[in-house]
């Protein structure tokens, strides 16, 4: 696959595969591009409604002028790691995650969190390394906290750090089970309401049945698989100890 930035003549090209209604990977392969890189580049220039090849190939040059102009900030240098690979490592799991309903900016705060090596940064930190304004990161963070993917703490320094660990993702699931838990009682309440009989509360019995197992297997794998990841291996010794 052809590597570099894209062409006006490629944006042109995924602007006219979007309006035939042709999904990403097709356009890719048109393309011989990534699929990934299709994904991207629609998602930051409008999304699939919105998007316009002229205005995006504009905004990627000021992108780009801007970005050679600009006094480095963010993030240090980290010795072994392609600094470059790494921008586009994060732009790719930011588009994943606004695929997924995230707020863009939300989105970059999360990711920027989830590749720090220390797994916690603080404002400071996060206006720094996505140059946004502190009114932007502390809303993002508030829907973090309230979607159970962050937790914050003070560090020495009496500074409020934000922080994702394995314990904050598995709380993270555990209440997004419980909320498919609470649209199976809210669906199983409208059958009483609709009348048994109904088609439509036949429909909503089968929302409330469908929601009921999911949100009771999202529980049990999430126990399952923190006991797994919690537990350590034993080693020679602990496994000579058992025997004996």
């Amino acid at each position: 696959m052809p590597g570099g930035r894209l062409t006006q003549q490629e944006r042109q090209q995924i602007s006219l595969g979007l309006a035939d209604g042709l999904a990403y990977a097709e356009i890719a392969r048109r393309l011989e591009r990534p699929t990934s890189t299709i994904t991207r580049e629609v998602m930051r220039n409008g999304g699939p409604t919105s998007y316009r090849s002229d205005l995006a190939h504009r905004a990627t040059e000021r992108r780009a002028h801007r970005r050679k102009q600009a006094v480095p900030r963010g993030p240090a240098h980290t010795p072994g790691r392609d600094d470059e690979a790494v921008r586009e490592y994060e732009e790719t799991f930011t588009t994943l995650l606004m695929q997924q309903g995230m707020p863009k900016m939300t989105a970059r705060v999360l990711t920027c969190l989830f590749t720090s090596d220390a797994g916690s940064l603080t404002a400071s930190d996060l206006v720094q390394r996505l140059e946004v304004s502190p009114a932007s990161v502390s809303k993002s963070i508030a829907f973090l906290e309230e979607q159970g993917l962050i937790r914050r703490e003070r560090d020495a320094g009496r500074r409020e750090r934000y922080l994702v660990d394995d314990d904050v993702w598995y709380q993270s699931t555990i209440a997004s089970a419980r909320g498919t838990a609470q649209i199976a009682e809210v669906a199983r309440q409208g059958v009483g309401v609709l009348g048994r009989e109904s088609p439509a509360a036949a429909r909503l019995e089968n929302i409330a049945r469908f929601s009921d197992f999911i949100s009771e297997s999202m529980l049990r794998a999430a126990d399952q698989v923190r006991d797994i990841l919690h537990t350590k291996p034993e080693t020679g010794e602990d496994a000579a100890g058992s025997a004996d």
